[in-house]
């Protein structure tokens, strides 16, 4: 498939959704930028959020670290699972109590405005490391297949990416990007399956043929039980993917706010249910796909494509789409399912990133009604050139698997939301408001630390996800310490 043919696709896409985003943006208001009117279909928000959490991230960096790790992702998976049950079932109705915009205005109603500007600020540092390390990854795929042929610069391409996103998200916000998610999370799952039977095709097997390959039994290790000490062992692993749906999705502006958007609790709750079954098949799906690409490889003589001279498997699944001499068909599935993964991923972060910032930092709420449209949308500019800074800095300083470099960085930034909010909901202490900013900090400090200590000095002990709960103990450990003795929040 050429540059050419997939710059068109590429634009043809984005017609679609330029075409959803007219129909859906024509109110323009702050209700539907943030809430989209209280009146999405929870179904419909359930199917969107599948394409919103898997992103471009897992259509290629699973499917990229099969060989390393084979089916083990698969136990913080099922860690997931049970994260999105606590979600749905805690969380969930404490946020439709307090009628929020932005959910990190409970830690106002619990602990004060200094706790609040705390939570949300991690949020922002955790979104905009997350978004861009989503959009990093299709970027550098663009660039190697598409633009370095037509002597593009990766800048441009970034620029470009965020510019399109921009466009379709600027009026609708958040009512434009359930409906868009929808489109994005269908063409994703579409393209997966696609690709299997392709691939399998190619190969001479039907699935069924696949699974019970001996090929596939060289790839599909599911549990790690060996040794505690290892970064993945399964109770790690486990409780560590539990945590991170908790923090990632349940304590996440981004994701949360696309269930505000439901008629009611029962309705999100009946979203978040069905969504988190989809995603566990979906992900199964990818790692299944991951281990037909490598044996696909290894049977046709395809060496793992280089990324400024080292080998990067995250490239292994464009390179046999769009250069194996697969055909037409493979190349346009496999391009539509990388736009639609990276796209329905991003767009929510720029509109949960604004949101965030115009509710928690500029309080647009209390602001002159004839002036906070205004101020939405050049805060929805500052936050496209924000990402675009970031994703270029990632292309010179990022050079882990990037999915494990995401859940990585979740367990520094997602910890001081896990402890601020685990204090509120189980403890009926107040605090000493000013001091929770240093208490966040020092356990983000210390968790960093501990993350890059040598094994060696642990007794082989590899430290893996459950950094996240850890930090989210020592900012619980650091609340109650700073808590108010004399006065108690008075909770329903």
């Amino acid at each position: 498939m050429s540059a050419i043919q997939i710059l068109l696709l590429i634009g043809a896409y984005f017609l679609v959704l330029m075409t959803i985003s007219y129909f859906t943006g024509k109110n323009d208001s702050n209700a539907d930028f943030f809430k989209a009117g209280k009146k999405s279909p929870w179904y419909l928000v359930a199917f969107g959020m599948v394409g919103a959490s898997l992103s471009g991230v897992t259509f290629i960096s699973v499917p990229g670290w099969i060989e390393a790790s084979e089916f083990s992702y698969m136990q913080v998976v099922l860690g997931y699972l049970v994260g999105y049950f606590v979600v749905a079932f805690l969380l969930l109705p404490i946020y439709y109590k307090y009628n929020l915009t932005s959910i990190y205005e409970y830690l106002l109603e619990r602990f004060g405005k200094v706790s609040h500007k705390t939570g949300a600020f991690f949020f922002f540092i955790s979104r905009v490391l997350g978004a861009s390390f989503r959009l990093f990854l299709v970027a550098i795929v663009l660039q190697q297949f598409v633009f370095d042929d037509l002597g593009i610069r990766f800048e441009f391409t970034v620029v470009v990416s965020i510019l399109l996103i921009w466009i379709y998200t600027f009026k609708g916000g958040i009512k434009t990007i359930v409906w868009t998610d929808t489109l994005q999370t269908l063409f994703m799952i579409s393209a997966v399956v696609l690709s299997i039977v392709l691939i399998n095709n190619e190969l001479g097997w039907g699935f069924g043929e696949f699974l019970a390959s001996e090929e596939l039994k060289e790839y599909n290790s599911f549990l790690v039980l060996d040794s505690f000490l290892e970064r993945n062992h399964f109770v790690k692993s486990f409780v560590g993917g539990m945590f991170i749906t908790i923090c990632m999705t349940g304590l996440d502006q981004d994701m949360m706010q696309k269930n505000l958007t439901c008629k009611s609790l029962r309705d999100a709750q009946k979203n978040m249910v069905s969504f988190s079954i989809v995603l566990v098949i979906a992900t199964l799906l990818f790692m299944y796909l991951g281990a037909l690409l490598f044996i696909y490889a290894g049977k046709n003589g395809i060496s793992i494509p280089l990324m400024d001279g080292t080998p990067k498997s995250d490239l292994l699944f464009p390179e046999i789409a769009l250069n194996s001499g697969l055909g037409i068909s493979l190349a346009i599935t496999f391009m539509l399912g990388l736009i639609a993964a990276a796209y329905s991923s991003a767009d929510s972060a720029l509109t949960s990133l604004t949101t965030s910032f115009c509710v928690d930092f500029l309080d647009l709420e209390k602001r002159e009604e004839t002036t906070q449209k205004r101020i939405r949308k050049r805060t929805h500019i500052a936050m496209s050139v924000l990402l675009i800074l970031v994703i270029i800095s990632f292309k010179y300083i990022l050079s882990s698997n990037v999915i494990d470099g995401l859940l990585t960085v979740a367990g520094y930034t997602y910890g001081p939301l896990l402890g601020l909010f685990t204090f509120g909901i189980f403890t009926k202490h107040k605090v000493k408001d000013n001091y929770v900013w240093i208490v966040a900090l020092i356990s983000v400090i210390t968790i960093a630390l501990l993350g890059n200590v040598d094994p060696e000095y642990l007794g082989g002990y590899v430290v893996g996800y459950e950094l996240l709960p850890l930090n989210g103990l020592l900012t619980f450990i650091g609340l109650w310490l700073i808590r108010d003795r004399n006065a108690e929040a008075n909770i329903d």
